[in-house]
């Protein structure tokens, strides 16, 4: 759930936009107001909000040194101006520093609706994001590599192998040039678990990955992660992780919308 900022030295164009959105439906929980830019400055201090509708020409601190201010703190943070024409060329001069959009005077619902619809979504798409890096983070977070130099080269075949489905320890071997006997032994040694239950935590990483950034089909993902049958690769994903692929991408995104 995210937090919005009202900044604007008329109280009745904050109380018009806090009236016209229904901003459960935004996913935003919090709406703060301030009536010029040292006042919002205090509150975004204290609050740290994801966006921001503020006004240009307020007294004490205007907008601009405002957003100014702010972005230099947080760079993501969104910043939409609201102005009349009188100082159009002011917002259109701020979104070339940083400011994300303008809205021009008088308001109106669809002006307001529209900006914040765009600006959760971007809050949205970075929370996504974010978990996948974690993951993806998690790939590459491996246990020290055994002294024989092996662990990288059988890493990198792995790697290159996690879509095909005639993948297997005898194919490795082949590869290290290893009987499968002693290259088992190597595996277990090198990363504390058995040949097939890392290629399968390997496959599920890889495919929740492409859970949430891509729109394929499950049986498209389990073909690129190198499951031959798709109901397979539903029982093992479940098995992993407690829920089908399906489950685990719409339980990712409500988490997201709850942030």
């Amino acid at each position: 759930m995210y937090k919005l900022l009202i900044v604007d030295d008329e109280p009745f164009i904050r109380r018009g936009i806090r009236s016209l959105i229904d901003y459960g439906k935004l996913n935003i929980e919090k709406v703060l107001e301030a009536s010029n830019g040292e006042e919002a400055l205090d509150i975004y201090e204290k609050e740290k909000p994801e966006i921001i509708l503020a006004d240009i020409n307020m007294p004490r601190m205007n907008g601009l040194v405002f957003a100014e201010k702010v972005k230099v703190d947080n760079k993501e943070i969104l910043i939409a101006f609201i102005t009349g024409y009188d100082y159009f060329d002011y917002a259109v001069a701020a979104l070339r520093t940083g400011v994300d959009d303008y809205i021009l005077k008088p308001v109106s619902r669809k002006d307001i609706e529209g900006v914040l619809k765009k600006f959760t979504s971007i809050l949205e798409d970075r929370n996504r994001d974010k978990k996948v890096y974690e993951i993806v983070d998690g790939l590459n977070d491996e246990d020290a590599l055994d002294d024989g130099g092996y662990g990288e080269k059988m890493k990198k075949i792995i790697d290159e192998n996690i879509g095909n489905h005639d993948f297997s320890l005898t194919f490795m071997a082949d590869e290290m040039g290893f009987s499968t006997g002693y290259l088992s032994t190597v595996f277990k040694k090198t990363f504390g678990v058995a040949f097939q239950e890392y290629v399968l935590d390997r496959r599920l990483s890889r495919a929740k990955i492409l859970l949430l950034t891509t729109d394929k089909k499950n049986y498209e993902i389990a073909d690129e992660v190198g499951f031959d049958d798709v109901n397979y690769f539903g029982t093992r994903f479940k098995s992993a992780y407690g829920m089908s692929p399906k489950q685990y991408k719409k339980k990712v995104k409500t988490d997201d919308d709850q942030v």
